[in-house]
């Protein structure tokens, strides 16, 4: 009985730590080192939708890496550059009367970081398709809801860009 149950336990054992799976937040935390200042280069002909990127970075520095944001770039182990390359909004279907009524917003935005021991820089991209009463044009409301969600996805690819840039040196 007692072999029995000391084999399961090592089975079980090497089952759960042979494989050496580890997510891409370790590896991104590894990279981003520390205390992070998050620095927002604002496009002037659109200062209100680079406001979004940056809170939505900040959103997940910290929940998704556990680590800390810092407002001081002195205080900072790892500074990051965010900047809002592009926005565009694209008309994907057309209703009977020949009104838009589907339609793409695509936002593509520049990472770039800095650790004290690299600089490392890459750009992500994310979309979001949305629809409109017939007959009516975009309000700024949901064209501003739009970028945020385009934006979003885009970052969400942050992590796992960093995780693989880790392995590069």
């Amino acid at each position: 009985m007692k072999l029995s149950q000391l084999l399961f336990l090592f089975s079980l054992f090497f089952v759960l730590t042979a494989c050496g799976y580890k997510p891409s937040t370790h590896y991104a935390k590894e990279e981003l080192k520390g205390k992070i200042f998050v620095n927002l280069l604002i496009d002037l002909e659109d200062p209100r939708n680079a406001v979004l990127i940056k809170d939505a970075m900040n959103e997940i520095i910290v929940h998704r890496l556990n680590s800390k944001i810092v407002y001081d770039r002195k205080l900072a182990d790892t500074v990051m550059d965010l900047k809002l390359n592009s926005v565009s909004m694209s008309v994907l279907q057309d209703d009977d009367q020949g009104y838009n009524k589907l339609y793409k917003a695509k936002v593509n935005v520049e990472v770039k970081y800095n650790n004290k021991e690299v600089i490392k820089s890459f750009n992500v991209s994310g979309d979001y398709d949305f629809s409109i009463d017939a007959g009516t044009t975009i309000s700024d409301t949901r064209r501003f809801e739009a970028i945020r969600s385009a934006a979003s996805e885009a970052l969400e690819e942050v992590i796992s860009k960093i995780a693989v840039n880790s392995f590069k040196k």
